[in-house]
């Protein structure tokens, strides 16, 4: 520099230090994302069951619905979405003990069954919102409204990717799925910078990415992009806005995905054992579609992809609406029959496979949706959105196994034993991946905020 007056942004002033902006942005990253324990799990896969799974068709029995089915309910009953309020419903699915930890699991399960040892199901799990666009936002970002970063985008934040060719950050779809309600928002980084989004990886789709199709050869491709590298450093080093690295960072990834999504998207060197294991060559195109997710899921954790979403699909097999397929207002035993076959044996395969690599330990399964249903029927024989008590499931990544905690009450309407919330569930995520839910926050509009908000608390019942 000729002269104290000369003016230097701060990116050009780091690109000129002895490390530069990587040396900065490696030191930000421990500081935040450095575990305060010992993290148990080091990816998480996210299977999300858009629209409402029914908790007391599949991994909470309640017998006294049998008993009171077809009478009025005997305690107050709450607005429901639609309040079209019927009788009390005994589950048309039945429920069996599985494993050697005696775990109950519905007949809509049979391979889950065969899992039982490694799930940690919470049976007390509530929301505030029972329509889907709030309960899918809360869900994801904890936050009932667009605009917040979605909980991959805060893992990915925290801890980083340990594959620079591909996002750390993935939501898979295939067999025509699209975004739950509240659309992509729901994978969004909100005020994070750009690179932490979620990207969609349309599985059965080539490109399964859209926008990385190279349209030139490798070296005017090269040429090319050093060019734009340079103009944007240049640009960058004037205006020091974060949004535009970020901008920047993303195009560098998708160049380098050009030849990663490709590779593994490429499946020829599974074995036959494996591509029937997930059922990828099933007759029904939705089940195909979903196990060819869940293999393509382990795929991503092989690579070091750090978050991973899996997308439901309701084509050809008449379930709920495209964005909330397990929502079954009516019909429910035919709905939830057809869901459950499409993602009941490929989760169950990804669960074996993951274990038999010797990667469950260090993989945490979520499988999760909105909210439950109500143990009354809506009509003749749907069942309404329920809030107030419904189950999630955890497998591997350092939770305890072959368990079930908390507990609604005698009819499965209200969670009473142990009760937990979605802040709850993340803070404990969080955890087992090594980060403080509390520590893990980004400076906005003021205050730092954090994926928890100012609640939660690590659920130490499924911690193994």
């Amino acid at each position: 520099m000729s002269g104290l007056d000369d003016k230097i942004s701060r990116r050009a002033m780091l690109q000129r230090s002895s490390l530069g902006f990587g040396a900065v942005a490696i030191d930000a990253l421990f500081g935040r994302g450095r575990p305060p324990r010992r993290a148990r799990a080091r990816n998480v896969i996210f299977c999300y069951m858009s629209g409402g799974v029914s908790h007391v068709d599949s991994f909470d029995p309640k017998p006294k619905l049998r008993e009171l089915h077809g009478q009025s309910m005997p305690v107050a009953v709450e607005r429901t979405q639609f309040n079209n309020n019927g009788k009390v419903m005994a589950s048309p699915f039945t429920f069996k003990q599985r494993g050697q930890s005696g775990l109950w699991v519905s007949s809509m399960f049979p391979e889950i069954a065969t899992v039982a040892d490694e799930l940690s199901v919470i049976r007390s799990m509530t929301s505030p919102f029972s329509e889907h666009a709030q309960g899918n936002f809360l869900m994801h970002t904890g936050f009932p409204f667009i605009g917040h970063p979605s909980a991959g985008a805060w893992i990915h934040y925290g801890l980083g990717s340990e594959n620079q060719n591909l996002p750390g950050f993935v939501v898979l779809q295939s067999g025509g799925a699209v975004a739950p309600h509240g659309g992509v928002g729901l994978f969004s980084s909100g005020f994070l910078p750009a690179h932490h989004q979620g990207s969609v990886l349309v599985a059965d789709k080539d490109p399964a990415v859209r926008n990385i199709e190279p349209s030139l050869g490798p070296v005017a491709q090269r040429r090319h992009l050093d060019l734009i590298r340079d103009l944007d450093d240049r640009f960058a080093s004037d205006r020091g806005d974060r949004q535009l690295e970020a901008a920047i960072r993303n195009y560098e990834v998708a160049s380098r995905m050009q030849a990663a999504v490709p590779e593994l998207c490429d499946m020829s060197d599974e074995p036959e054992s494996v591509r029937t294991l997930y059922g990828m060559d099933d007759p029904e195109p939705s089940k195909a579609a979903y196990a060819r997710q869940c293999l393509l899921a382990r795929r991503l954790v092989e690579r070091g992809v750090r978050f991973i979403e899996l997308s439901c699909i309701t084509k050809n097999i008449g379930a709920g609406g495209a964005a909330n397929p397990w929502d079954q207002h009516s019909d429910l035993e035919r709905g939830h029959k057809a869901m459950a076959w499409q993602v009941d044996q490929p989760i169950a395969a990804l669960i074996k496979d993951l274990k038999r690599r010797g990667m469950l330990d260090e993989t945490l399964v979520v499988w999760a949706g909105e909210f439950g249903r109500t143990p009354f029927s809506q009509g003749s024989n749907g069942r309404d959105h329920n809030p107030f008590g419904f189950s999630v499931f955890f497998a591997g990544g350092g939770c305890r196994a072959g368990h079930a905690y908390g507990a609604t009450d005698e009819l499965g309407y209200r969670a009473e034993d142990n009760v937990c919330d979605v802040y709850d569930m993340w803070a404990t995520v969080l955890h087992l991946m090594g980060l403080d839910h509390e520590a893990l926050t980004y400076r906005y509009g003021g205050r730092d905020v954090r994926l928890t908000d100012v609640h939660g608390d690590v659920i130490e019942g499924v911690v193994g």
